[in-house]
């Protein structure tokens, strides 16, 4: 098991790349905490799924932007399980609309649950890593954060300024024996591409080197990849399983 004993943090974790990247974690020999926005059903069903994997699991309705609520949340885990190893930054959400109609409103919100709502739960988790000298965090970028899309200005500012953030806190948490690294996912089959239309969907498919979205499984083995013993080399790195749709 290649994170036995490990206590890991998912925000965002009730379904899709959070719920997969929870259960691996945990077929891993990890203890999960996560977190979701009023998902209640949905992060009961992940929870029963985690426990017949012979694991801990607490979990709570957190909004990720509230930066007091994430730090109350990150204590409470650390409290009821013990030190933070692993923090999975993965909460999200999406507005699509044309540039010129979103509102400031709009825009604070995707920016707040993305970047500010990283940013903090980090914030939360790493006094004790580097008191610790040891830990890991992941933060879920996006294909959009390096090539940008119509109708997702601020989703895609937000995802490229995570890749900023992770670099930036990687010169500072890497001495300190925290690692700190990104995934770039590209178009995964979860709730948020659901609501695609049916055409754009095919046509993004069409475009795809893969000639498919991907499969919320393959992120989250490349999540374990980062967190395990053979992502130790791994710096202010992002990973892109994207299917060809962004190649660098």
């Amino acid at each position: 098991m290649k994170l036995r004993n490990q206590i890991a943090l998912i925000t965002g974790g009730s379904r899709g790349i959070g719920r997969a990247t929870a259960l691996l974690f945990a077929r891993e020999g990890a203890d999960i905490a996560f977190c979701h926005l009023d998902d209640g059903a949905k992060a009961e069903e992940t929870a029963a799924d985690i426990r017949a994997l012979g694991r801990r699991v607490m979990h709570q309705s957190v909004d990720v932007a509230d930066i007091a609520a994430t730090g109350a949340f990150a204590e409470n885990v650390a409290t009821t399980f013990g030190p933070i190893d692993i923090l999975f930054n993965n909460a999200g959400m999406n507005i699509r609309k044309p540039f010129e109609t979103y509102t400031e409103a709009e825009f604070d919100r995707i920016i707040s649950v993305h970047l500010k709502g990283m940013f903090f739960m980090a914030q939360a988790v790493y006094p004790a890593m580097i008191a610790r000298g040891r830990g890991c965090i992941i933060n879920v970028a996006s294909q959009r954060g390096l090539k940008g899309a119509v109708n997702s200005a601020p989703y895609s500012a937000a995802k490229a300024a995570i890749i900023g953030l992770t670099r930036a806190l990687s010169w500072e948490a890497a001495p300190k024996g925290v690692r700190v690294n990104a995934i770039a996912p590209g178009p995964i089959d979860t709730d948020l591409t659901a609501t695609m239309e049916p055409d754009d969907r095919q046509a993004f498919i069409d475009a795809l080197p893969a000639g498919r979205f991907g499969r919320p499984e393959e992120i989250a083995a490349t999540a374990l990849l980062l967190a395990g013993p053979d992502g130790g080399f791994y710096v202010g790195a992002t990973l892109s399983p994207n299917g060809g749709d962004v190649m660098h």
